[in-house]
């Protein structure tokens, strides 16, 4: 549009906001709309909540979606909803939702995907380098490396160190502050080839220029609940087929590309994400629930009811909610 951010097109972050009386488009996180919702159920000034990147399953987003359905049936029937992913199971969920179902090819190259083997007994971080050096050798553009965490990006760079690569190697993690992330994002300005080493937050939440090749280790660090700790861990875990999908895809922005699997062919990955509400800790959705007033939300995976009871009773010890499930004073400050 020629404008600054802010105008037509602004976002809400946490701590940080840049909209005005002339913003038509709001971009925020999935926990912002929570908030938007638990403070104004009407939804004053907004016609229509678009659901993005819906495949990736996270609990604040089905959160946000109950939500905005209890909304729409209760209070705003002229409340636009579209739940939207390159990789969704679209048809589950329009006959879930009761909705018309649209498809858009969109605009990509075509992408080789093929297997990259280990050799026997092979770290991690020495068969993505082989693959590195192997793509930089066979295939114009730059290279996005997926690999699960800091930890197994920090042992690649090392690995890295001694191949003398012809390349520039950058990293990208949600960890980063934002001027590091914002250098990723940008073309190279003297024209030398990169490598960016990511974690999924490269699958689908920004789009690097110039990647032509697409290494995918097929992992990915996600937060598991251990009810007999009652705390959540971080495991390594495999992607997801629509993940992989969307990952590979990342080399065919730009022109015909090529993506290289860490996996063996023959195994086999599930066709989607696991759902974050049947592995995470629901303490902070039965204090969501408390709060709306109504806990017979329409889910798109139902929380479990075992993990649902252990985050209210934990709620009851902390006094956050009473023996009713009525939130209290400091359930509310919580």
């Amino acid at each position: 549009l020629g404008e600054d951010v802010g105008q037509t097109v602004g976002y809400r972050i946490r701590f940080e906001s840049k909209v005005s009386k002339s913003t038509r488009i709001e971009v925020v996180t999935e926990g912002i709309l929570t908030r938007m919702l638990q403070d104004d159920p009407m939804l004053e000034g907004v016609g229509a909540l678009l659901f993005d990147e819906f495949h990736e399953r996270h609990l604040a987003g089905y959160l946000g979606l109950a939500l905005a359905l209890d909304v729409q049936a209760e209070l705003r029937g002229d409340l636009r909803i579209v739940v939207m992913s390159a990789t969704l199971d679209g048809q589950r969920l329009a006959d879930w939702l009761g909705a018309q179902r649209l498809t858009s090819a969109g605009r990509s190259y075509p992408v080789e995907v093929a297997h990259f083997p280990a050799r026997r007994e092979e770290a991690l971080e020495h068969q993505a380098r082989r693959a590195i050096e192997h793509a930089l050798a066979s295939h114009p553009g730059d290279l996005l490396v997926f690999l699960p965490g800091q930890r197994e990006i920090t042992r690649l760079q090392g690995a890295m160190a001694q191949a003398r690569l012809d390349a520039e190697v950058l990293v990208l993690h949600g960890e980063l502050p934002v001027e590091a992330q914002a250098k990723v994002l940008q073309p190279a300005a003297d024209g030398r080839r990169r490598v960016v080493l990511a974690t999924n937050v490269a699958e689908s939440s920004v789009t690097l220029p110039g990647v032509r090749v697409v290494i995918d280790a097929g992992l990915a660090r996600e937060p598991r609940f251990d009810p007999n700790s009652g705390f959540s861990r971080l495991d390594v875990v495999a992607i997801s087929q629509a993940s992989a999908d969307q990952r590979a895809g990342r080399a065919g922005r730009v022109a015909d590309g090529w993506a290289y699997r860490l996996w063996p062919q023959s195994q086999r990955l599930e066709p989607q994400r696991r759902a974050e509400i049947t592995q995470l800790d629901l303490a902070p959705l039965a204090l969501e629930l408390a709060a709306w007033g109504n806990a017979a939300l329409r889910f798109v995976d139902a929380p479990p009811p075992g993990a649902l009871a252990a985050g209210r009773d934990l709620l009851q010890r902390l006094d956050a909610i009473d023996t009713a499930g009525v939130l209290t004073a400091g359930g509310r400050r919580m």
